[in-house]
């Protein structure tokens, strides 16, 4: 099988994007690499399936009782109105996008695929220490 391309006038940009000439640096890689992980966890946190303490490291305190909170509710909600225990399940992790706000500062935006519906999950990481921390989780 062969594929033609097309010749490009010299002054075209191209429209296609490489991973790492996306405006980032190695450090923005690793933090939606950590953005990422950290919004799979969080959601199957909320489905039952990953124990909320998996994440002690990657929250502060704050962030880690409210989830802890959320997921309690989720459950006794879903056990109530259709008799399942698992509210949610195999979510899945679509698209990260991430603005830095200084070198040890990053916010993030995730769009998480469900079974039935998509989900969008806001968080700010600082930096203390090279390990990123979640201080603000709000997931939709």
């Amino acid at each position: 099988m062969t594929v033609a391309t097309a010749h490009r006038p010299a002054g075209r940009q191209s429209n296609q994007r490489t991973f790492s000439g996306y405006g980032s640096s190695g450090a923005d890689i690793d933090v939606r690499l950590v953005a990422r992980s950290i919004a799979q966890a969080a959601l199957e946190v909320l489905a039952g399936t990953r124990a909320v303490s998996q994440l002690s490291r990657s929250l502060d305190p704050d962030c880690y009782v409210a989830l802890q909170h959320r997921a309690a509710l989720t459950r006794k909600h879903a056990a109530r109105v259709r008799g399942n225990l698992q509210p949610h399940r195999s979510p899945m992790v679509r698209s990260v996008r991430t603005c830095s706000i200084s070198e040890d500062i990053c916010e993030a935006s995730i769009v998480v695929a469900e079974e039935l519906r998509c989900r969008a999950v806001a968080m700010r990481l600082e930096r203390l220490d090279g390990v990123w921390r979640v201080t603000a989780l709000e997931i939709g």
